[in-house]
């Protein structure tokens, strides 16, 4: 039974007793209600006390937490598996050498270099790059690789200076095609003794190839050549007697570019033309139309000449006529 409960019981039977005895006749009447109410009001107290009690009493205690498991001792360490990498044998890879690696520093030969491609190889040896494809057995001239030896001369030229004469229609070879990039002078490879034909070299007729102004000249570092003024369509004419060894905008930096090969020593380039009006191996004669002007690669219209000597840029005011 309850504290609350007891109290309870214990009021009703006092009110029991009180209402249950007889009053005296002399006494005078008294309310009934007013001991009653103050014996209620002591005991009321006196039980929420004493429940408030017991609700402290039993909150003070501390709340129940989970067993702590102490896992330091005794406890079952995790296993560690120890892991052996397995390296797999490496195959053994024969590295080929490159092609004609025998050659290298011989005289009339050339190393391939990053960025190069046989029609500039071909440009700067002054030689058909279709040529030096056929000298070397490349079944596809597209494809040279880094460090590879060429032969850029013919493999029957002993003197690389040796000169012939203009090439004229009756005497086209057709073995010849287009020309290409970095290489050193051909002169370097020559003996000391060789002598110069300035006559022959010099015997060539040269024209200007176009009729504008001239608008940049010969710088060896900056400008290979001279940059003519002129208007899109104009006229682009054969310098000298020459056959066609290229025609087409392979080589990065000249558009439509032709070069036609004069003899063994001479090449000219013509580049930046809107059309070209020759195909490769064609017989061209001085002052023959073979390109009109514009400006495919470049940032005007122009056109661009060179002449190379053994494959080397030179000035063409030296050749050209006084205007």
């Amino acid at each position: 039974m309850t504290v609350k409960n007891k109290v309870k019981n214990k009021v009703k039977r006092q009110e029991t007793m009180h209402y249950s005895s007889p009053s005296s006749p002399s006494s005078p009447s008294v309310s009934p209600v007013t001991p009653l109410g103050s014996t209620w009001q002591r005991f009321s107290m006196a039980a929420l006390a004493a429940a408030v009690m017991l609700m402290v009493g039993c909150g003070s205690r501390p709340l129940g937490l989970a067993p702590v498991e102490d896992r330091g001792k005794g406890a079952a360490k995790p296993s560690v598996v120890s892991v052996v990498s397995v390296v797999a044998p490496v195959a053994k890879v024969d590295v080929k050498p490159p092609p004609g690696l025998e050659n290298t520093g011989k005289p009339g030969y050339y190393a391939v270099k990053p960025g190069d491609t046989l029609i500039r190889i071909g440009l700067d040896a002054g030689q058909s790059f279709r040529d030096i494809a056929r000298w070397n057995n490349l079944e596809n001239p597209n494809l040279i690789e880094v460090g590879q030896v060429l032969r850029i001369l013919p493999p029957n030229s002993d003197n690389p200076l040796v000169v012939t004469r203009p090439v004229v229609s009756g005497t086209a070879n057709s073995t010849t095609a287009s020309a290409t990039a970095a290489l050193p002078a051909r002169a370097a490879s020559a003996p000391a003794s060789s002598p110069q034909p300035a006559a022959i070299e010099d015997d060539m007729g040269w024209i200007w190839p176009a009729q504008g102004k001239l608008i940049a000249g010969f710088d060896e570092l900056k400008n290979k050549g001279f940059d003519i003024d002129g208007r899109s369509g104009d006229a682009i004419l054969a310098s000298a007697d020459g056959r066609v060894v290229y025609a087409g905008a392979s080589l990065r930096g000249y558009g439509n570019l032709i070069i036609l090969k004069h003899n063994n020593t001479y090449l000219t380039a013509y580049a930046h033309n809107q059309t070209l009006m020759v195909i490769e191996d064609q017989i061209v004669k001085k002052g023959q139309k073979i390109a009109e002007m514009g400006n495919s690669d470049a940032d005007r219209v122009k056109l661009h000449f060179e002449i190379r000597r053994q494959g080397k840029p030179v000035d063409p005011a030296k050749y050209l006529p006084a205007r």
